[in-house]
């Protein structure tokens, strides 16, 4: 199927669907008539709202010949293929796992949490009686952290892979190929299960193996090697290689690997709130419409500055979308963004947050490569003071915390398990607050409306990356301390969402697979 020729077309918003339109306007573009090519598609979409009328941007590609349909063909593994194990079901984790199977290479996979069937119950009590399962929660189980946080999309890995054939292994399995062509492509917690599942079933059919509610507890080694490790405790898994995509939350891991002495090093991350607002009124902002018009998404923004020379910026903005718990242990509060395939909440909410390096922790240096966990794990504990032992999460009027002043009412919120008001001015570390303060403050003159009382602060956005990272060799993605050992993804520092966690897991198979093709003896 070869590309013609590609032209940029523009359409408002009610021709989107207009398929004889966008032709006549592409064929007019490119001074095409109807037999001067076979097919034609749109190959990107996204919107320009910087002037009065908001417009899609299409890029509109001609070809020879029909585009054939989306499939994955994956070899069955013989009896004798070599065992790889991972540990992890994210991303990471079940695109290692894809790709091991295209090498001819068996996943054997244990993951902690549960399938993303019977983790629902879990988030159904963490939501509605704040009960915390630290093997199963918003962070851990089958897919990951991106499971049920949105399913967004967009990175900006280019570099790492093909970001294309990670959309395609996701429409193969059940996602909206809209996913090909969007600017910012997403799924929606709403779907994803569904679609992760899918993949399951691939990995079990081809000759993989998963096993949820295994933990894994320590690390085999002999002679420098990795040679298994212990699950639940007692369990002994033997094999020559590991691929580690724990995710950014698994902290006990870190402290298996220090045990074992495996070095970490320290990894510069970020942390603050979460601001909600009416999504009306971010799209007002954004499309200059007093109601958005039908066939527009709901808004989004990006906001970025540097307060006193430290970066303070937007993350994991969620359009129609809710606030989550997204604690993973007992005592601590943390929040995240989500949103479902329609995005049609009522509320628009984002992480605000600001850099946190090795020089804002000059009180923790005791700690060494867990100066960042240990200085996430008390700021979420600090917040953690509303008494009954809920999940209800400390929140301010925007205004009032920038203004440092208690919020007598708040406004409503998504946030299920509910608020109340605190002063996070006081109960954040003062470096975070005043960063944020000075940030959102140059925020409200770059997007007119965005400062606003309608808008609730929300603590504690804290888990927006892993705090420690699992050094590896650059050509060869293994450790240098432990031989067959391969961090791989968010958790061990290599990643950064849902694609570039996924492309990070496919380029470690690859590396796995070379290790073992130049170590049979160890295979």
């Amino acid at each position: 199927m070869a590309l013609l020729k590609e032209v940029e077309v523009r359409v408002n918003p009610s021709s989107i669907h207009d398929e004889d339109k966008i032709l006549k306007k592409a064929c007019n573009k490119a001074f095409f008539k109807i037999n001067d090519f076979v097919a034609w598609k749109i190959n990107k979409k996204s919107i320009d709202a910087r002037f009065s009328q908001p417009v899609y941007v299409l890029r509109v590609g001609f070809y020879d010949e029909e585009e054939k349909d989306i499939s994955l063909n994956y070899n069955s593994l013989t009896n004798d293929a070599k065992e790889v194990i991972i540990v992890g079901a994210g991303p990471a984790g079940y695109f290692a796992a894809l790709k091991l199977i295209s090498l001819g290479l068996k996943p054997i996979l244990f993951e902690r949490g549960k399938d993303v069937r019977l983790r629902r119950r879990d988030l159904k009590a963490i939501q509605q009686e704040g009960i915390v399962d630290p093997q199963s929660n918003y962070c851990f189980g089958e897919g990951g952290a991106g499971t049920y946080s949105d399913g967004k999309l967009y990175t900006r890995s280019y570099k790492r892979g093909k970001i294309s054939d990670i959309l395609k292994t996701l429409v193969a399995h059940g996602a909206n190929s809209d996913i090909l062509i969007d600017a910012h492509p997403h799924i929606g917690s709403n779907k994803l299960p569904q679609i992760i599942a899918k993949m399951r079933e691939t990995i079990l059919a081809k000759g993989g193996e998963i096993y949820f509610e295994h933990l894994m507890t320590d690390l085999i080694i002999s002679n420098g090697a990795f040679k298994g490790i212990v699950v639940n405790g007692s369990k002994e898994i033997i094999a020559e290689t590991l691929i580690l995509a724990t995710g950014h939350s698994a902290r006990d891991v870190f402290k298996i690997l220090d045990k074992n002495n495996i070095a970490l090093a320290f990894k510069p991350f970020a942390l603050g709130v979460r601001i909600e607002h009416p999504q009306s009124l971010i799209d007002k902002i954004q499309y200059r419409q007093e109601k958005r018009e039908e066939n527009l998404p709901a808004a989004s923004y990006s906001l970025s500055c540097q307060a006193n020379g430290r970066g303070v910026f937007s993350f994991c903005m969620c359009p129609g979308g809710l606030v989550v718990p997204a604690a993973t242990a007992p005592g601590e509060i943390v929040v995240n963004g989500m949103s479902l395939s329609r995005r049609d909440s009522a509320f628009a909410n984002a992480g605000t947050v600001t850099e946190v390096g090795e020089k804002h922790l000059k009180k923790f240096e005791q700690f060494n490569a867990f100066k960042g966990l240990e200085f996430q794990k008390q700021v979420e504990q600090k917040l953690f003071n509303n008494g009954d032992g809920s999940q209800k999460a400390p929140a301010q009027r925007l205004t009032d915390f920038v203004d440092r002043k208690s919020s007598s009412s708040l406004s409503a919120s998504s946030y299920i398990p509910g608020l109340y008001s605190a002063d996070l001015h006081a109960l954040l570390p003062a470096s975070i607050y005043q960063h944020l303060r000075e940030g959102i403050k140059v925020f409200s003159k770059k997007m007119n409306g965005y400062y606003t009382n309608e808008a609730n602060v929300i603590g504690t956005e804290s888990r927006t990356s892993s705090p420690i990272k699992i050094p590896r060799n650059k050509d060869n993605f293994m450790n240098e301390q432990l031989s067959g050992l391969f961090p791989c993804g968010e958790g061990a520092g290599y990643a950064g969402g849902i694609v570039s966690a996924a492309l990070d897991g496919q380029n470690v198979a690859i590396a796995v697979s070379e290790f073992v093709k130049s170590n049979p003896q160890k295979a």
